[in-house]
C-alpha cells in the first residue's frame, strides 16, 4: 500500500464522484464538499432562474444548473460514462434512448455515487468558502460552512476550518457566465440573456432572436426556440459560416457576428445585413472560477486560461497538493475526469511520480508556445482541440496509470457524433445515423 492522505474533495458533480472515488481506491481518506442537497453537479436541474439574466452581478443568487427542460446528452450514452460503469439503459423504467434527457444523466451519476458508497463522505449543504496552503506544502485549511433550511429561509452558520493534506477541485466550470461585447449594446432596447438562465422556449414565442455562438449549446436552444419563435439568427465568428437559411430548419438562419446594435432595436451583422430582435441570446461559455482559492495568485485565471497547470491539473509549484480535475472542454468529459483522477490519486500514494518543479514549468510553457504557433487564443488553453490534440492528451494519461490506449470504436463514436453535431442537422440526435457514420469512420 502506497502513501495514504486525507483530501478535500471540492464539488460532487461527475468529477468530484469520481475524484472521490478514485482516491478511496488508492487507500486515501476522501472527504467531498457539496453545496447543493444532492449529487450531480450541474446535471441536477433547476426551473429557477436567476435574476440577472446575464449573470453579471456578483450580489446575484447564484443557481448552479445550466440545464434547459428539454436539453439532452450530444454523447452518445455508450461513450458517455466511467469506463467501468457503463451508462446502461435502465430495466423497464427510465429514458432509453442512445442521446438521453438529463434526468437520466442525474439517475445515472445518483447510482454511481451509491454503489461506491461515496454519500457516506459526501457533506451535503455545505460550501467550501476559503482554501489556503498552512505551514507546509502538505497542509492545507479548508474552511467551509453549512447552510442551513429553515421553514422561511436558510442560513449560514459558522465558518469550520479543517486541515488536509491535499485539495483536488471539482467545482465545474458552468456557473459565471461570459458575454459578448456588442458595440451599442447600453443603448438597445431589446432583452438580453445568457444561456446559463435558459431554462423553456415558451418566453420567445413570436419573437425575432439572435443567438450569439457556434457550440453545442447555441445550436441546440436555436433549434429548441424554433418551436415558437417567429424567427432565429445564429450569430458566429467563425470563420466557416456559410450564410443563410439553415437546411431542415424552417425559421432559423445562419449569420456572422453581431457588427452593433442601435438604439431602436435594430441589430446589424458584419456583413451588413440587419433585422430588429427583441430578445439576443448569449451562448457564449463559462468563466473558470474558483473565489474560494486563496493561494497567493500562485494559480490565476487569465482570459479563461487557468495556470499555470501541468497538463491541466497540477500547478507545477504546489503538486501533487493542489489538483483540478475536470477543467478540459469538449472532451469525453466522464472518461476525461476518470483518467484524471486515477492520476491525481496514484501520483498522492506515490505510486506515479511526477516531474521536477522545473521541468513541468518547462511543459507548461512549451504548451503556450504551441498553441501560438497554431494561432490558438488564450481561452482556448483547455480545449482538447483539434481532434488529435484530444486523443493525445487521453492516451497520455492512459499511459501514466498503466492503461493501454482508448479503444478505437469510442474514438470512432466521439469523432462521427462531433461531426453530426456541428453540421447544424436538426436529427444530430440520430441513432441510426451515428451508428452508419461510425461504420463508415477511421482513426
Amino acid at each position: 500500500m502506497g502513501r495514504s492522505c486525507k483530501v478535500a474533495v471540492i464539488g460532487a458533480g461527475a468529477a468530484g464522484l469520481v475524484a472521490a472515488r478514485e482516491l478511496v481506491r488508492e487507500g486515501h481518506q476522501a472527504v467531498i464538499f457539496e453545496k447543493g442537497d444532492r449529487v450531480g453537479g450541474t446535471w441536477v436541474y433547476d426551473p429557477r432562474t436567476e435574476t440577472d439574466p446575464l449573470g453579471l452581478n456578483p450580489d446575484r443568487e447564484i443557481i448552479h444548473s445550466s440545464l434547459y427542460r428539454s436539453l439532452r446528452t450530444n454523447l452518445p450514452r455508450r461513450i458517455m460514462g466511467f469506463s467501468d460503469y457503463p451508462f446502461k439503459v435502465r430495466e423497464k423504467r427510465g429514458d432509453s434512448r442512445e442521446f438521453p434527457g438529463h434526468e437520466e444523466v442525474l439517475w445515472y451519476l445518483e447510482d454511481f455515487a451509491t454503489d461506491f458508497q461515496l454519500t457516506e463522505f459526501t457533506r451535503f449543504k455545505t460550501e467550501v468558502t476559503r482554501v489556503r496552503m498552512g505551514s507546509r506544502k502538505d497542509e492545507w485549511l479548508v474552511e467551509s460552512r453549512r447552510l442551513k433550511t429553515c421553514s422561511e429561509f436558510e442560513s449560514e452558520s459558522e465558518v469550520e476550518t479543517e486541515i488536509f493534506e491535499a485539495v483536488v477541485v471539482c467545482n465545474g466550470h458552468f456557473v459565471e457566465p461570459k458575454i459578448a461585447v456588442i458595440p451599442g449594446i447600453e443603448k438597445w432596447p431589446g432583452k438580453q440573456i445568457h444561456s446559463h438562465n435558459y431554462r423553456i422556449p415558451e418566453p420567445f414565442e413570436d419573437q425575432i432572436v439572435v443567438i450569439i455562438g457556434s457550440g453545442p449549446s447555441a445550436l441546440d436552444i436555436s433549434r429548441d426556440i424554433a418551436k415558437v419563435a417567429k424567427k432565429v439568427h445564429l450569430a458566429s465568428r467563425s470563420p466557416d459560416v456559410e450564410v443563410g437559411k439553415v437546411d431542415g430548419l424552417d425559421n432559423v438562419w445562419q449569420n456572422l457576428m453581431i457588427e452593433c446594435v442601435n438604439e431602436d432595436g435594430l441589430v446589424i451583422f458584419e456583413d451588413g445585413t440587419s433585422t430588429f430582435v427583441d430578445t439576443i441570446l448569449h451562448c457564449t461559455g463559462y468563466k473558470y472560477y474558483f473565489p474560494f482559492l486563496d493561494i497567493n495568485r500562485i494559480v490565476t485565471v487569465d482570459d479563461n486560461r487557468v495556470g499555470p497547470l501541468y497538463k491541466h491539473v497540477f500547478p507545477p509549484s504546489l503538486a501533487p497538493c493542489l489538483s483540478f480535475v475536470g477543467l478540459p472542454s469538449k472532451s469525453l468529459p466522464f472518461l476525461n475526469a476518470e483518467l484524471q483522477a486515477k492520476w491525481v490519486a496514484q501520483v498522492l500514494s506515490s505510486k506515479v511520480t511526477l516531474p521536477t518543479e522545473e521541468e513541468m514549468m518547462a511543459s507548461v510553457n512549451e504548451y503556450y508556445s504551441d498553441m501560438e504557433k497554431m494561432g490558438m487564443p488564450k481561452d482556448y488553453t483547455h480545449v482538447l482541440q483539434p481532434f488529435e490534440l484530444h486523443l493525445e492528451y487521453k492516451n497520455w494519461l492512459r499511459a501514466q496509470v498503466g492503461l493501454p490506449p482508448i479503444e478505437s470504436w469510442i474514438w470512432e463514436t466521439y469523432v462521427a457524433t462531433l461531426t453530426r453535431l456541428l453540421s447544424l442537422d436538426d436529427g444530430f440526435h440520430d441513432e441510426d445515423d451515428l451508428n452508419q457514420q461510425t461504420s463508415n469512420s477511421s482513426v
